[in-house]
């Protein structure tokens, strides 16, 4: 398929997912409503439904740019931020920020996005000390001890519930649920900061990362240093796990479907996959969200909800398509 196919479809795709997730379930108003100051139609318009639908996008993008990264580092489709441990590091940094009844911030970033982001790095960290310690950087031994670590942290998350006040534990629940109702707009720069520049910088390794899908060996050959690499885009992509996971949850599985469908589509070339995984992956869970807050209305059910029962059949028919050995087919 040609580029500019691409490029037009990719705009058709944004354009209507966009449109749909903004004012799908909005009453009927005028075009000129929408800018008379102190109008009901302008606050929903401009406070709550344009900030949701960027903040579901952005989620949506990076999560699916990251799972694009692990997937292409360690040659598997059922690689995502969650089953490395990255998104349950995350998780456990904005739990602690919720019990701790912490409010802090540094110039430029919200205390809960820090946490969230050093929780992903801790992750990170332990699971590249964990794998060192087993000698060399084997992607077998990162993957059980990316699973290692999810468990760990997962079970930290959980006590930290437990340990919790009512109203503490139930806002953690519905947090770890996966939602974007309720979210601090004023969050929106550092999402789209974060995400946006990881994503760029991902795209700039774009032939390291088919060379790594082609064997660590042959990208050795290439003149790629291997370790460095890896460590670089793991870093990225936690990074930007980290940010998504402390606006929004931990929403599962965007990073296994859409990566993996970009690839079924264009193929391995990460020139063309990682920039229409970030759109794809933007306006998958945008239209999540839409649905999630449109099926049951006015109720409104957590889009991580939505996604887990799209990504359950998914995972599993990845997993019937994948050879032996767990790698692409």
């Amino acid at each position: 398929m040609s580029d500019k196919r691409i490029l037009f479809l990719l705009a058709a795709v944004f354009l209507s997912s966009m449109v749909g997730s903004i004012f799908l379930g909005m009453s009927v108003i005028s075009p000129s409503s929408l800018f008379e100051a102190g109008s009901p139609d302008a606050e929903v318009f401009w406070r709550l439904r344009v900030p949701r639908t960027l903040a579901a996008f952005l989620s949506g993008a990076g999560l699916a740019v990251s799972g694009l990264v692990f997937q292409a580092m360690f040659r598997n489709p059922l690689a995502t931020p969650f089953t490395l441990g990255v998104s349950s590091g995350a998780a456990l940094g904005a739990s602690l920020y919720i019990r701790l009844g912490l409010a802090f911030s540094l110039p430029g970033i919200q205390g809960s996005l820090l946490l969230a982001l050093l929780g992903g790095l801790l992750s990170m960290l332990l699971v590249y000390l964990i794998t060192r310690a087993k000698g060399g950087f084997s992607t077998p031994v990162m993957l059980l001890a990316g699973v290692i670590i999810n468990f760990f942290f997962s079970s930290l998350v959980i006590f930290i519930q437990y340990w919790s006040n009512a109203r503490d534990a139930l806002q953690i629940m519905r947090w770890l649920m996966g939602s974007l109702s309720g979210l601090d707009a004023t969050r929106l720069v550092d999402l789209g900061i974060v995400v946006c520049i990881g994503s760029v910088l991902v795209y700039h390794m774009a032939r390291e990362l088919d060379l790594l899908t082609a064997g660590e060996e042959l990208a050795a050959s290439r003149g790629v240093a291997v370790r460095r690499v890896k460590l670089m885009v793991f870093v990225l992509a936690s990074v930007m796990v980290g940010a998504v996971v402390s606006l929004v949850g931990p929403i599962g599985f965007v990073g296994m479907m859409v990566p993996h469908i970009c690839r079924l589509w264009l193929g391995a070339g990460h020139h063309r996959l990682v920039p229409v995984s970030f759109v794809l992956g933007g306006c998958f869970l945008a239209l999540c969200d839409l649905t999630a807050r449109t099926v049951l209305a006015p109720a409104e059910i957590p889009t991580g909800i939505i996604t887990a029962m799209i990504g359950g059949p998914f995972f599993l028919w990845t997993l019937f398509r994948s050879n032996r050995d767990g790698e692409l087919l």
